[in-house]
């Protein structure tokens, strides 16, 4: 309901170009977001390499003076020297500021312990040995100290590898972080995008599912109803088209049914007044006839209401085509139905001495009931045609194998459908030769009505090989969806 109010862009293009765009745009967002934490790790990484490389090598300088002080301080407890004791003083400076440079790295307080600790051992060290005036310092004294100092220098040198294991830790869980983050992003992205699509497709669709209920409408010869199509300019204009069409074929169809009716009566007023005459010669109103005059007068009324049957199967078949695009289904009996049709043809067939068999299951179509009954009456009323004095008609009503179509057989034992003629049987105004009993009259309407109601209902009606029971005869069958479908009628 809310897409009602939001306003369409002026084109399709732009209609396709910004649902594009929105469905883009979180998709763009998840890609952008992991990048910059993809540059955030990089960072990281690259500050704990140099955290670790700076550790390392102030660790190693640190041992190194350490050396150099363990032997300087040697030699001093037992030289009084001053270029030594100058020596002893650079090296020293130089551990402080190693030892400096080593507390501006990322410690934690083991690590700053240790290196406290051996910056004190060094500085107690040193003044012991650099005091005035000089006292003399035992050798031993000098050695432990010196000793304790150099074990202090293997922790201190721990510091670089601890100090490198734990910022690849750090980098380690800041990626199983970042890992989980854009995991949930592109879930999260991937969602936004396709409620969005699906958002838009309703969107988008809603249009195009307009111009189509439209098309159907007019296909199914509704016209009551103005067309108008929502959404981009293009499109609504393509409906106003539909709409002209829909008024124009309104017009055409009045212009039709307006010919039709001036057709029947400026062809039956003269026609009804042709066969009046002829009615009244032929009752000799106007003085004796002669025979051969008589002969005349019956050949004029016996064509004369040939010609009105002729123009009223015309317009029927008319009437039938409009008819076939717009049905009304509902649930039939298709059994009471054949039962009901046949009972029309009863004096029919007795008047012919003509058997008849059903053999009707219950089953039911949806369909609509009256171009139904039209369909079974035109199939049924041939059989009685073209069957002779005596002969059998069968009609069956069943379901299809599959269980989803409804069949009615109509088999007559009549002189049958040349295969030659099987297709072209069907056509408006065919009229076959009928074997064995000469030429039997009519407009060839029956049986192309039959079909146009038949495809309308989505069926289909052929002429099967071979009569049923072995006998020769026609064999009409009528195949039916019991569900109803949608289909567009062939009229």
């Amino acid at each position: 309901m809310a897409a009602n109010w939001v306003p369409y862009p002026r084109s399709f293009l732009g209609l396709l170009l910004t649902g594009f765009t929105l469905v883009a745009v979180p998709l763009v967002g998840a890609l952008a977001y992991s990048a910059w934490h993809t540059e955030q790790l990089a960072d990281q990484s690259r500050s704990a390499v140099y955290s670790a490389s700076q550790a390392a090598r102030a660790s190693r300088s640190l041992v190194n003076r350490i050396g150099s002080i363990e032997r300087l301080a040697q030699q001093l407890s037992m030289l009084d020297d001053s270029e030594l004791a100058a020596d002893y003083a650079r090296v020293h400076g130089s551990f402080k500021q190693v030892a400096s440079e080593l507390t501006l790295l990322p410690l934690d307080e083991a690590q700053r312990a240790a290196l406290l600790k051996t910056v004190t051992q060094e500085q107690a060290l040193y003044d012991r040995l650099a005091e005035r005036p000089r006292t003399r310092v035992e050798a031993r004294q000098v050695g432990k100290l010196t000793s304790d100092l150099a074990e202090t220098a293997y922790e201190v040198l721990a510091i670089s590898y601890l100090v490198a294991d734990r910022e690849v830790v750090r980098l380690r869980a800041n990626a199983e972080i970042v890992q989980r983050q854009l995991i949930l992003l592109v879930l999260f992205g991937t969602a936004v995008a396709l409620g969005t699509a699906l958002v838009l497709s309703r969107y988008i669709a809603r249009p195009i599912a307009e111009l189509d209920g439209s098309i159907r409408q007019l296909g199914d010869a509704d016209f009551s109803r103005p067309i108008k199509v929502r959404g981009p300019e293009d499109l609504q204009t393509l409906g106003e088209r539909l709409d002209w069409l829909r008024r124009r074929l309104v017009e055409l169809e009045a212009e039709k049914n307006r010919f039709l009716r001036h057709l029947s009566h400026e062809l039956k007023t003269p026609l009804t007044a042709l066969r009046e005459g002829a009615e009244l010669l032929n009752d000799q109103v106007g003085g004796p006839l002669a025979p051969p005059q008589r002969q005349v007068v019956a050949i004029m009324r016996d064509n004369s209401v040939k010609l009105q049957r002729l123009i009223e199967d015309l317009l029927d078949y008319q009437r039938a085509l409009h008819a076939a695009a717009s049905l009304e289904p509902r649930v039939v009996a298709l059994d009471a139905l054949v039962r009901e049709v046949v009972r029309t043809h009863e004096l029919a067939m007795r008047a012919k001495a003509q058997s008849l068999a059903l053999d009707l299951a219950h089953v039911t179509v949806e369909a609509d009931p009256e171009k139904l009954r039209s369909i079974l009456d035109n199939l049924v009323g041939n059989a009685v045609k073209f069957t002779p004095g005596g002969g059998t008609i069968s009609v069956a009503a069943y379901v299809g194998a599959a269980g989803t179509e409804a069949v009615v057989d109509v088999v007559d034992s009549g002189p049958g459908v040349p295969a030659e003629e099987r297709d072209a049987i069907f056509n408006s105004f065919f009229r076959g030769r009928a074997q064995g009993s000469g030429r039997i009259e009519g407009t060839g309407l029956g049986l192309a009505i039959a079909r146009e109601f038949t495809e309308a209902h989505g069926g289909r009606i052929t002429v099967v090989a071979g009569a049923k029971g072995g006998h020769d005869g026609a064999h009409f069958r009528v195949t039916l969806p019991r569900k109803a479908t949608r289909v567009l009628a062939a009229a």
